[in-house]
């Protein structure tokens, strides 16, 4: 999945000099960088160097300034909710699904209008387990069902690219396992830019990347694997060491696996709290 886009299609997201404040506090400066039309780009750095904030303000979620580009077309000057209309799709840390809905509702809740028949194909043959799961209220799903759901909600909107923000936190292994097969399929239809502190996943899904700190973009890498290669650079720039990115990591695409139920499968730890729960 890691293998560079063509050289001569133009970005899907260009992003030049975006700062962003919260609360008086500045958490992004100066960030440029751009993302393929094709595959998945990857933000990595330690926590709490403004890579979730990196996501929040190019949706326009928190304060910021600079230019965003959409398919060569200025954004930064939209709402929130312009953007979204506009193609750009958003997968929170918390998957935010209404917990006392079914996961029907869910993705009918989210859908702009109506989807084509071909992406509700390809949903249903991506997610087999949440069709099957329709009628059950999202709040008792797993972890790695509720992102599912998260996912195939964002692939429902037809959106141009997809803003992912740590799908695979608190997850277990076996699970990290099956959300990096569904991000790797989805990536192939719409282009994602993927926050990800599981580097065996970034490894297996990024072409990409640029590394983040104080808020700030201190490395780009054009080939992330050369980058999880170089152990003591990740281990400057990520704190972790490069065989991190290979170890206890999901298996290649085509790796046996089941897909049943994921507290079945080992994801013992539990679901993030479901985020929200419908209001009239």
């Amino acid at each position: 999945m890691s293998g560079a886009p063509s050289g001569d299609s133009r970005p899907i997201l260009t992003v030049e000099g975006l700062r962003a404040h919260i609360g008086g506090q500045q958490v992004v400066e100066d960030v440029s960088f751009s993302v393929p039309d094709q595959g998945v780009m990857a933000v990595l750095g330690r926590n709490g160097v403004g890579k979730t904030s990196t996501l929040r303000a190019l949706l326009g979620l928190i304060a910021r300034t600079g230019r965003i580009e959409l398919a060569g077309e200025r954004i930064d000057g939209e709402p929130t909710h312009r953007i979204v209309q506009r193609g750009v799709g958003y997968v929170p840390e918390d998957r935010d699904v209404f917990s006392k809905l079914t996961v029907a509702e869910n993705l009918h809740l989210a859908v702009r209008g109506r989807p084509s028949s071909e992406r509700r194909e390809l949903v249903e043959r991506l997610f087999p387990d949440l069709v099957q799961r329709a009628r059950q209220t999202a709040g008792t799903l797993s972890g790695g069902q509720q992102q599912m759901v998260a996912l195939a909600r964002a692939l429902l909107n037809e959106n141009r690219v997809l803003l992912v923000d740590e799908p695979t936190k608190g997850l277990a292994p076996k699970v990290v396992q099956e959300v990096a097969v569904a991000l790797e399929a989805v990536a192939m239809t719409v282009p994602i830019l993927l926050v990800e502190q599981n580097l065996a996943v970034v490894r297996r899904l990024a072409a990409g990347a640029v590394v983040l700190s104080g808020g700030r973009v201190v490395h780009r890498a054009d080939d992330v694997r050369g980058l999880l290669d170089d152990e003591a650079l990740t281990r400057r720039l990520l704190g972790v060491g490069g065989d991190t990115a290979h170890d206890g990591g999901p298996a290649p695409l085509g790796a046996s696996r089941r897909r049943g139920d994921d507290r079945d499968n080992g994801d013992t730890a539990p679901a993030a709290p479901a985020g929200r729960e419908a209001t009239a």
